[in-house]
């Protein structure tokens, strides 16, 4: 009887070999992939889920995309085994993939659950100790297959039960990618991205942003943290924000994604980056924002400027002072 494995697919080196590993053995294989607007992968069409698309097409698998929700939000504020030196919650992050991995084994018919996962290569994720408690949490006990390491582990079930060679798997342990890199080129595994993709959750840049989602906001939505990819951020009151574009790519996403009640600035007399309003709208937010907005553009300092600012389908045309200094905009300037 031919046996399934649902991996968990990033895309990546490690997770693509694990893969590779099993096809290699007959396994039939399905993939999951997980999106973040964590995720710091600069691909042309949505980083980590087109790598892992790309992979699944030229492995010929079906591949399942499921996007983490409301519920990892909570996680990464409250997680239960801490966060590591930023705000990565790296053990519950991959108990939380694992567990939805469990639940989509009985749909797709999988009988264990494989990852790229090696011994020693992250510092809070992948300990031995730590392994163990995610597998436990997990509830994938003798189901979870790392093959890049699966030598440094008891037996599974799917070794046990020869469903697996055991003698095909490795022994993989530590940091270097150089094993990973040279069984590429033995298994013909090519165009892997390079190895140690990021989570912005770990970006010194980042962290303030998303703690001041967390102190303002009690009910989350995945849109604000999308948001803190694009453009600087100024908390301007205290549920209020302005994002003002860095460049024309961010003014053209803010636009398409800017919700109608929300404000959009700009400069009448020159070129100008759009600033959005998010949050509780009000006037004293709107000319704060508008003040922010112009030391970002070359209006002489102390003038009298035009501001377009458009709300609910409708434009008006304000006068605002540009008189905030660097000082002044850093002191609102969350990250």
């Amino acid at each position: 009887m031919k046996r399934k494995a649902l991996a968990l697919l990033s895309g990546g080196l490690d997770s693509t070999l694990a893969v590779k590993i099993m096809l290699d053995m007959g396994i039939e294989v399905e993939a999951l992939n997980f999106t973040s607007p964590f995720c710091s992968c600069t691909g042309k069409s949505s980083g980590c889920k087109s790598e892992a698309a790309r992979v699944a097409h030229e492995f010929n698998i079906p591949i399942k995309v499921i996007p983490k929700g409301l519920d990892y939000l909570e996680l990464i504020r409250n997680p239960p085994h801490g966060h590591g030196t930023g705000m990565n919650p790296c053990i519950d992050c991959r108990i939380y993939l694992l567990r939805k991995a469990k639940e989509y084994m009985t749909e797709s018919g999988a009988d264990f659950v494989i990852t790229g996962e090696v011994l020693g290569q992250r510092p809070m994720s992948q300990r031995r100790d730590t392994l163990r408690v995610i597998e436990r949490e997990s509830g994938l006990e003798g189901l979870l297959l790392r093959p890049l390491s699966a030598h440094h582990f008891e037996q599974t079930i799917p070794e046990k039960e020869g469903w697996v060679d055991r003698t095909k798997l490795l022994s993989i342990n530590g940091r270097s990618r150089q094993i990973q890199m040279q069984l590429a080129d033995e298994l013909d595994v090519k165009n892997y991205p390079c190895p140690g993709g990021g989570c912005l959750l770990t970006e010194p840049s980042f962290i303030p942003k998303i703690k001041d989602i967390f102190y303002h906001t009690v009910t989350l939505n995945l849109r604000d943290f999308t948001l803190l990819k694009i453009g600087r951020h100024y908390r301007i009151a205290e549920q209020s924000k302005l994002i003002v574009g860095r460049n024309e790519q961010h003014n053209d996403q803010l636009e398409t994604i800017r919700h109608p009640e929300e404000a959009a600035l700009t400069w009448l007399d020159g070129n100008t980056p759009l600033g959005i309003v998010s949050g509780l709208q009000s006037v004293d937010s709107t000319l704060l924002a508008a003040r922010i907005l112009l030391r970002y553009t070359r209006a002489e300092a102390g003038a009298t400027c035009r501001i377009r600012v458009r709300q609910n389908g409708s434009e008006k045309i304000i006068s605002v002072c540009n008189d905030l200094n660097a000082e002044d905009v850093v002191g609102y300037q969350i990250a």
